[in-house]
């Protein structure tokens, strides 16, 4: 059984498993790192949470291959662009408490009109990069 905190999301992210249990992770500058190559375990069939600031734009989309994704906007004000077939979806998040549902497989990025926080809880098990054209 994990400690029960508190915690905060600058500090520590929280994985969620099938069996419907959550395991705080602590976040370092080697974290991404350690999460790719797998020391952090398998993450199939599990979600992780986390919280993210922006000042600026994204400068790569991403995609993430094994389930939706959920982005709620905590502060700030952000547009979530959402590649779909014959176009591009954009998603205005402007108040807090605003979020989006990024469906299994799309490609999205976000410009940011007002410093943002957003929650993130996310099927990141091989997520996807390319670059912004």
């Amino acid at each position: 059984m994990p400690n029960p905190g508190p915690y905060t999301l600058d500090s520590t992210y929280l994985r969620l498993r099938p069996d419907a249990s959550v395991e705080p992770l602590g976040v370092d500058e080697r974290f991404w790192q350690r999460l790719i190559d797998g020391q952090l375990g398998n993450f199939h069939n599990e979600y992780l949470v986390t919280s993210h600031a922006f000042e600026t734009d994204w400068t790569m989309w991403e995609m993430h291959p094994n389930g939706d994704e959920i982005v709620c906007l905590l502060s700030g004000a952000v547009t979530f662009l959402l590649e779909r077939e014959g176009g591009t979806e954009t998603l205005e998040l402007q108040t807090s408490g605003d979020f989006a549902i990024v469906p299994q497989g799309t490609w999205h990025t976000a410009t940011v009109s007002e410093p943002a926080r957003m929650l993130f809880i996310t099927a990141g098990e091989d997520t996807q990069h390319r670059p912004i054209d």
